[in-house]
């Protein structure tokens, strides 16, 4: 089982790790336009992100569906630019995210997406014939450091709006146009390699 725990190290490295921040900067967008005691809809929307990159990172670890480095690093950022746009303009009169269903239709789909990027660094790390223990652990490790990145969003969150008493719109706007700025970057960034 010690030779196993890379697996897991290497996940949670994955989401938390600086350099990943397209990954966190998607998280972070995606739970922008929620208040924090709506936290059991951003509990949906990560469960909704998490069995949509969990499926695909299975499916191109036992090599069902193939993975493209430079097509996955032009959708990340369009994922997040999306994102963003739906939180701005979904974002209702009485303070709410208009159409939750939505935001979680969005979660899953993208998810999907995000799990092609986590499966190339998945493979890269696979050395055993059996990949059920890796992939499960690898998994784990990206949700435990997600789970975590939410919850430190979401302190802040509540710092801002109880202890600042700063509006969440202005929070969603300001978290949204920030995701949607460094997400176009990054896309024209892919775009021009």
């Amino acid at each position: 089982m010690e030779e196993y725990s890379i697996f897991f190290s290497n996940g949670w490295e994955h989401i938390v790790d600086i350099n990943a921040y397209d990954h966190l900067l998607f998280v972070m967008t995606l739970c922008a336009a929620f208040k924090f005691s709506e936290w059991k809809q951003v509990l949906v929307i990560i469960t909704a992100f998490t069995i949509g990159h969990s499926g695909t990172l299975i499916l191109s670890a036992l090599d069902i569906i193939p993975t493209n480095p430079q097509l996955i690093d032009l959708l990340i950022p369009f994922t997040i630019m999306i994102t963003a746009i739906a939180n701005i303009v979904n974002y209702g009169k009485d303070g709410k995210f208009s159409d939750a269903k939505f935001k979680y239709m969005i979660a899953l789909v993208f998810g999907l997406i995000h799990g092609l990027a986590f499966a190339s660094n998945f493979k890269f790390m696979l050395f055993s014939d059996s990949i059920v223990m890796p992939l499960f652990l690898f998994n784990l490790g990206i949700e435990v450091g997600q789970i975590f990145i939410v919850i430190l969003f979401m302190l802040a969150l509540w710092f801002y709006t109880k202890i600042i008493k700063g509006e969440h719109m202005k929070w969603n706007i300001f978290i949204s146009g920030a995701g949607f700025g460094i997400a176009a970057t990054l896309f024209l960034n892919a775009l021009a390699l």
